[in-house]
């Protein structure tokens, strides 16, 4: 049981790595949250009291006080980032005592466990802010969604943002093929479908091929075709924690591993071509995604943009933008540009995006300016 007390104090800690600061003796409750420290891969620092000197209690990510050691830290300085950790559910007074030593949470084990855990991993990891994610999805077959994903992940990462892309879609062949990376070393898809519970944003993010400046989860040329929903909530979690942007490639079906994908995207883009077929397509898929996207917007294609790029027939099939953001009843991103020569100069190595100069990356780029990083929970 894991329970909160608002109040206003300090500002929390700035988010730098380091293990839990565990004030308690207590030997039996000493032992399980040191146990509860090794599974979530942290360190801690123990005292029986506050420690002496300056910066000890002030500078650790988290502390957290045992119920038996509330009138030894009563005298100290309040900040943010303090857990009362008792084990009687029935003891009322434990809020008043929490209220004393200015604790931000009340924990009871072992119902709390789970809880503390994540906790104490999020502070072992320095986690701040979550990444804002994105997810692109095409309205239609050949839609050019996977292409705008990869641009927007390569236009982030060059200006300077920690970037992951992840490839949600495992019959759309591998976003590291996209990327010229399919020969990259690092993990794909496959070795995470075991994934339960917590995964460490660190180590995932260090176990990816990175290309193009920015880490990326795709697929291995094998046979798994299905990302537990279990897995892709554990691994997306874990992107998330390292802050920064998340782009996703989803797939137009909403099977379960979808919808857990689609639960952690702040801002979801719906790839349509301005064609009569696919913007009857599109609404079928926008209803779907809808039921679990709060924020779903259209980017309209040209028509027949093809699998692998931006561009294709001439005009718009009898549609402009506004009409089919109004017949799909969503916001309108803007339109796609066509980029000539974009296969050729992806055959040759270049990635969608990877010329700064060239519509697609000008697009893109100006897609960030107006959703900056920071506008988790449903962008600008």
């Amino acid at each position: 049981m894991a329970r909160v007390i608002t109040r206003d104090g300090p500002a929390s800690s700035d988010g730098r790595q380091g293990g839990p600061l565990i004030v308690t003796e207590d030997v039996d409750l000493l032992d399980d949250l040191l146990r509860l420290c090794a599974a979530a891969g942290a360190r801690p620092e123990v005292r029986h009291g506050v420690p002496e000197g300056r910066g000890g209690w002030d500078a650790a990510p988290l502390v957290l006080v045992g119920d038996d050691a509330v009138d030894r830290v009563r005298g100290a300085g309040r900040r943010r980032g303090v857990v009362l950790v008792g084990r009687d559910q029935d003891d009322s007074g434990v809020w008043q005592r929490a209220v004393e030593i200015g604790a931000d949470h009340v924990l009871v084990l072992p119902d709390g466990e789970r809880w503390l855990v994540d906790r104490i991993a999020d502070v072992a990891e320095g986690v701040g802010r979550p990444a804002l994610t994105v997810g692109v999805i095409g309205g239609s077959g050949g839609a050019g969604a996977s292409t705008l994903a990869c641009a927007l992940a390569v236009t982030a990462a060059r200006a300077g943002r920690r970037t992951m892309l992840v490839d949600a879609d495992p019959l759309g062949g591998g976003l590291d093929v996209l990327l010229g990376g399919e020969a990259a070393d690092g993990l794909r898809w496959p070795a995470f479908a075991q994934s339960r519970g917590r995964v460490g944003g660190g180590a995932l993010e260090e176990s990816l091929p990175e290309l193009h400046a920015l880490r990326v989860l795709s697929w291995d040329r094998g046979d798994a075709v299905v990302i537990p929903p279990e897995a892709m909530r554990a691994v997306l979690a874990a992107a998330r924690r390292r802050g920064g942007v998340v782009v996703v490639d989803l797939p137009r079906r909403v099977d379960e591993g979808v919808a857990e994908a689609l639960a952690q995207v702040d801002l979801g883009l719906l790839v349509v071509p301005a064609e009569l077929r696919a913007v009857a397509g599109a609404r079928r898929v926008a209803s779907a995604v809808g039921m679990v996207l709060r924020d779903l917007r259209v980017v309209v294609g040209s028509g027949g943009t093809g699998r692998t790029g931006v561009g294709g027939l001439d005009g718009l099939g009898g549609f402009d933008a506004e009409e089919v953001a109004r017949l799909l009843g969503l916001p309108l991103v803007g339109e796609l540009p066509r980029e000539a020569g974009l296969p050729a100069a992806m055959a040759a190595g270049m990635p969608p995006g990877g010329a700064a100069r060239g519509p697609l990356a000008r697009f893109c780029t100006a897609f960030w300016e107006r959703v900056p990083v920071d506008a988790t929970g449903g962008g600008s």
